[in-house]
């Protein structure tokens, strides 16, 4: 593997990753931008991020004999869109198993507050969490959420469903093997936030999508990405060598309506994978208060200015709940981070039900 620009790039990446690693002199300006399809960033999600960027670009030079690329890159959506499924499944097994409704968030309060959801899942990231935590744990920072506080709750199956993003891994980086350098670049950034978004959010988090439908993408117009720079560039290596990588439809003898619909097939999947986003969102919201949850608490509860009314108390052999009703006008996320304060340490966690309308 002979060094190039290529190499060198992706080294450049790796460096700011350790540099956001170690300070957070670079925030004010990767932040903004990692904000936009990151879903929020966050200090673990921009290490992250460039450390794959920078591992992508530089094993996309690793191989120099001529391999199928492009049923490597329909291997890595086909494993990507089981992995994104499976960790779905996965937050759905848990809640079957703890006995909670599908859709409330979770917030495990051991260690550090940890939450999961349907929508935003941590169960695999927890799992890597605690990985971590064993190999490195004196040098993760404070600012750092693993999400090891839900590793306990873990159903076991969710040790097998980890073990996709290796083998995600490898065919990702199969897939990126001597392309062009415009599909190099892209497919380096959508495999980084797909795996990001696998890991934590799920299925629904901006970079799983993000991730999974800008591989369709290439998958099926990568050629015309190409094509359309070194036209611009008058590149003409480029051009010959983006001719060994064409779409399976592009030669077909498909009638123009169809191959347009197959050229065009990527924006329709990503109207229908938001519209059932959304669906699930709003079906699943309760507008009209906030239900929640306080499970095994140490003592009598205090939750400060935030306005409640008890409305159940119940005590078994397995645990001591006690069910609050809350004022609607909170902003979810921000009711969340409120009873973080007031229960850290007097709880074992707490459920709070959806408001998808808060963020309205």
């Amino acid at each position: 593997m002979k060094v190039n620009k290529t190499i060198l790039i992706g080294f450049i990446f790796i460096l700011i990753a350790g540099v956001i690693f170690v300070s957070n002199i670079l925030n004010p300006i990767i932040r903004p931008i990692t904000y936009l399809f990151l879903m929020g960033s966050s200090k673990g999600k921009d290490i992250m991020f460039f450390g794959l960027l920078g591992l992508f670009l530089i094993l996309s030079q690793a191989i120099d004999k001529e391999i199928d690329v492009t049923k490597y890159l329909k291997t890595s959506i086909i494993i990507g869109v089981v992995l994104l499924i499976s960790g779905i499944l996965l937050e759905i097994v848990f809640r079957l198993q703890m006995g909670i409704k599908l859709n409330t968030v979770f917030c495990s309060m051991s260690n550090t507050m940890s939450s999961t959801s349907i929508l935003h899942t941590h169960l695999l990231k927890s799992i890597l969490g605690a990985l971590l935590h064993q190999i490195i744990g004196p040098f993760i920072q404070s600012d750092i959420n693993t999400g090891v506080g839900l590793y306990s709750y873990v159903p076991s199956i969710g040790f097998l469903v980890i073990l996709l993003i290796p083998v995600l891994f490898i065919t990702l980086v199969l897939a990126i093997q001597k392309r062009p350098w415009p599909t190099t670049l892209l497919i380096a950034f959508f495999s980084s936030c797909l795996i990001i978004g696998a890991i934590d959010g799920g299925m629904w988090a901006t970079p799983s999508l993000v991730g999974i439908v800008g591989l369709y993408l290439i998958y099926r117009n990568g050629y015309y990405i190409n094509y359309g720079v070194g036209t611009l560039l008058k590149d003409e290596k480029m051009l010959e060598k983006n001719e060994l990588i064409q779409p399976s439809y592009r030669n077909a003898g498909l009638s123009e309506a169809r191959y347009l619909f197959n050229r065009f097939l990527p924006g329709i999947i990503i109207i229908l994978i938001l519209a059932l986003r959304f669906t699930i969102a709003f079906a699943g919201a309760e507008p009209d208060c906030y239900t929640v949850d306080i499970v095994n608490a140490a003592q009598d509860i205090d939750l400060g200015n935030i306005s409640t009314e008890v409305i159940d108390h119940d005590v078994n052999a397995d645990l001591n709940k006690t069910t609050y009703k809350i004022d609607p006008s909170y902003n979810e996320m921000e009711l969340i981070n409120d009873l973080n304060i007031p229960l850290k340490n007097k709880c074992e966690y707490y459920t709070v039900s959806w408001n998808v309308y808060s963020y309205l």
